[in-house]
């Protein structure tokens, strides 16, 4: 599932506005009924971010896969319920009822589930929470970034990856000053893992100085790596990866210039251009 973005492309020194497929993240909200001796419980399990399509399947090997239940026999029925919502008119709430509360690992769920946060927006307890409690933005002004550095950014971060980085299993996040410059780099198997250990490496050494600086990732550019920069307040990100669709949206709503698909010669801006030098 895909949707159009207007997008300013760069490649060969020139730079041309072209419309751009873009794959539509949503939040899907997992919650649980099962019976709790005679009575019906039902319970917000987790949320994860998707692209919309298949979610019962998704539902059915998430609850297997962590072990919630451990035969599929033992889920009676999983809806999608709610209100469409958002510009894609989409339900992002599901129901899976389980049919013997004997069959499922309650306590697990609620060690694991009900009070884990730990993987940013997966262990929210509701879709309420997903809204950033942030009044301020980003400046649109500042800082301003040649197409130089732009285009540098992804060789720097991976010739300053560890020899372990070599085997392309470890993804990273750096902090550059707006000359190119790197700061600090994080890396860990997992993208929002490393952007995490950045943003810790930053604030412990307070070195974080948002009109000067911008934040270039490995993979792709998801709701969740732009939610955990903004809260930075650096108001520029690099991927070299595709954003997704709730990227592009968090993006623009917040002043974030958003850049992806970087490559030697090329790559695209997806919100406030403003702050790459055309």
């Amino acid at each position: 599932m895909n949707s159009k973005y207007k997008v300013l492309k760069f490649k060969s020194n020139n730079f041309k506005n072209v419309d751009d497929l873009v794959s539509i993240e949503e939040p899907l909200e997992i919650s649980i009924k099962y019976k709790n001796n005679d009575n019906w419980v039902t319970q917000i399990l987790s949320i994860t971010m998707r692209t919309p399509g298949h979610d019962e399947d998704l539902v059915r090997g998430f609850l297997f896969n962590e072990q919630i239940v451990q035969d599929v026999k033992h889920i009676q029925s999983i809806k999608s319920f709610g209100a469409k919502v958002g510009q894609y008119k989409i339900q992002n709430k599901i129901l899976a009822t389980l049919n013997n509360s004997k069959n499922i690992n309650i306590t697990k769920i609620k060690r694991d589930f009900l009070t884990n946060s730990s993987c940013g927006v997966c262990g929210k307890s509701s879709l309420d929470a997903l809204e950033i409690i942030k009044t301020k933005k980003p400046s649109l002004a500042e800082p301003k970034i040649s197409k130089k550095v732009v285009l540098q950014s992804p060789d720097i971060l991976r010739d300053n990856q560890s020899e372990f980085s070599k085997t392309g299993g470890i993804h990273a996040s750096g902090l550059f000053l707006d000359n190119g410059k790197l700061v600090e780099i994080r890396e860990d198997v997992g993208r929002h893992n490393a952007l995490d250990k950045l943003v810790g490496r930053i604030l412990k050494k307070k070195n974080l100085n948002p009109k000067k600086q911008f934040i270039a990732c490995s993979g792709r550019l998801n709701f969740e790596l732009v939610q955990k920069v903004l809260m930075t307040n650096i108001g520029i990100m690099i991927g070299v990866g595709a954003p997704t669709s709730l990227a592009i949206d968090l993006a623009n709503k917040y002043n974030m210039t958003l850049v992806g698909f970087v490559k030697k010669d090329s790559f695209n801006i997806y919100s406030n251009k403003q702050k790459i030098i055309i």
